[in-house]
């Protein structure tokens, strides 16, 4: 099902509290343009190690939000990382931070909006927190709550604003 953010901003924004609209920093790298789905947070630096391991669990259709400090040095998710979120029903990410592979990543059924495209890679150190409440773009994710993204932008609400 797609919900465009649009209607949904229309539909609940002011009525719904605690909805929210992130800032237009990101781009679209993945397959998949439009998505939403409950959030997990991963909270790290330069460090992808902690994605591997969120994306080597069940997705259930959430979306990984990561907090890379906005670092565009190095890429928080290449394309077999990507992969491993598809083949493990991840709806998609959002990622304050770089990537890399995008053509790869733009050809696979899963959300990606990231800063930026970087070739090089991150180190593994396995560094950074689980399912914190994360800040960037302007708002507030925090792990529960429901995500909804499309090419007009990012929302955020406490609960889900969909049937």
């Amino acid at each position: 099902m797609t919900l465009a953010t649009a209607d949904l901003c229309d539909a609940h924004a002011g009525k719904v509290a605690g909805v929210r609209v992130a800032a237009p920093i990101f781009r679209s790298y993945g397959g998949r343009s439009a998505f939403h789905g409950p959030i997990a947070t991963l909270k790290l630096f330069e460090d992808n190690g902690l994605v591997r391991q969120a994306l080597d669990a069940p997705g259930a259709g959430r979306i990984l939000v990561v907090d890379g400090g906005g670092s565009l040095r190095r890429a928080l998710l290449g394309d077999r990382l990507a992969a491993l979120a598809v083949k493990n029903g991840w709806a998609g990410l959002v990622i304050w931070g770089a990537i890399r592979d995008a053509r790869a990543i733009g050809a696979m059924d899963l959300g990606v909006f990231a800063l930026a495209a970087i070739p090089l890679k991150t180190v593994k150190r396995n560094l950074g927190e689980c399912d914190v409440a994360v800040s960037f773009a302007g708002i507030d994710f925090t792990p529960g709550e429901w995500l909804y993204a499309d090419e007009d932008g990012l929302i955020v609400a406490p609960v889900p604003l969909h049937p």
